[in-house]
């Protein structure tokens, strides 16, 4: 029996590959224009599909003392690795503890949690404590303070919630301290929820601009958000470095650099994603609805 073409379906499928095509364009226009000779560039000769395919660029970019960039792509690996350990294990542990209903004060702690999620103090304040803390040119401000997110930490508590009680009750009766129960029993049952605040804490802590230009002042400690703005946006980026070079006979400019440094900022998330993507929707549906 042949299915009958409904007219909504095809006018629905059709609006929705033209809003995907309309949200992927600037990323794959940015491809195009980084592994595009310069010439067709500077002739605005590039539209969609790049015009004299090479890879020179993304050497060149890389390393160019000059651009940082390789340097604030270290840094920020480095940051996003400790943030995203410190706090999927903070996160995790306290959602555990909260979750537990031999605590009696859980509902009083997770007042105060949230208390801190809807009221923020400000940029000042924040900037004084940080100072009395020694997070001004620490790299320890990229993990320290978000090591708990109370959003994520709602989430994970959730989810916790929702595993059958009994399953401590059991390893209890074998004997199985607190800590046994959390590591042997729940965490490896939580690998949907670990990988879904895994991806939240990695994609906020790579993607943070506002804390490291606030605190990080130091060259050597910059991420490559910063270095990002300066590249692309900033008048830094129009001097000698941005000046136009040849390399194995491929015109290199300025419009090569910046779509360069673009893709090679998103490129680690993007490669990240697939790989929990299986656990990442199971993991917010199940720890964002109780019951």
């Amino acid at each position: 029996m042949k299915k009958k073409i409904d007219l909504f379906e095809i006018i629905n499928d059709f609006l929705l590959c033209m809003i995907g095509f309309i949200c992927i364009y600037p990323f794959l226009y940015e491809i195009f224009v980084a592994v595009s000779d310069g010439r067709f560039l500077a002739a605005g000769q590039v539209t969609f599909l790049p015009k004299g395919f090479n890879l020179e660029v993304f050497k060149y970019v890389l390393s160019n003392p000059k651009l940082d960039i390789a340097l604030g792509m270290k840094n920020s690996f480095l940051y996003t690795a400790g943030g995203t350990l410190v706090g999927v294990l903070t996160t995790y542990i306290t959602a555990y503890a909260l979750s537990r209903p031999q605590i009696k004060s859980r509902y009083i702690l997770m007042g105060i949690f949230t208390m801190t999620w809807v009221f923020e103090a400000g940029i000042i304040p924040t900037y004084i404590v940080y100072s009395q803390f020694g997070f001004i040119d620490n790299p320890l401000v990229m993990i320290v303070p978000g090591a708990i997110n109370t959003q994520y930490l709602i989430i994970c508590k959730t989810y916790l919630e929702g595993l059958p009680y009994e399953l401590e009750e059991a390893a209890t009766v074998d004997g199985a301290n607190q800590f046994r129960i959390l590591w042997n029993v729940y965490l490896p049952i939580s690998k949907p929820i670990v990988a879904t605040i895994g991806t939240f804490y990695a994609v906020n802590i790579w993607n943070q601009y506002l804390v490291p230009q606030i605190y990080l002042k130091a060259t050597g400690l910059k991420v490559i958000q910063q270095i990002l703005k300066d590249v692309v946006i900033s008048s830094e980026g129009a001097g000698e470095m941005m000046q136009t070079v040849i390399r194995n006979g491929v015109s290199i400019n300025q419009y090569n650099m910046k779509a360069a440094a673009v893709v090679i900022a998103m490129l680690p998330i993007v490669c990240v994603y697939p790989f929990v993507q299986k656990y990442f929707k199971s993991g917010i549906l199940i720890g964002s609805v109780k019951g």
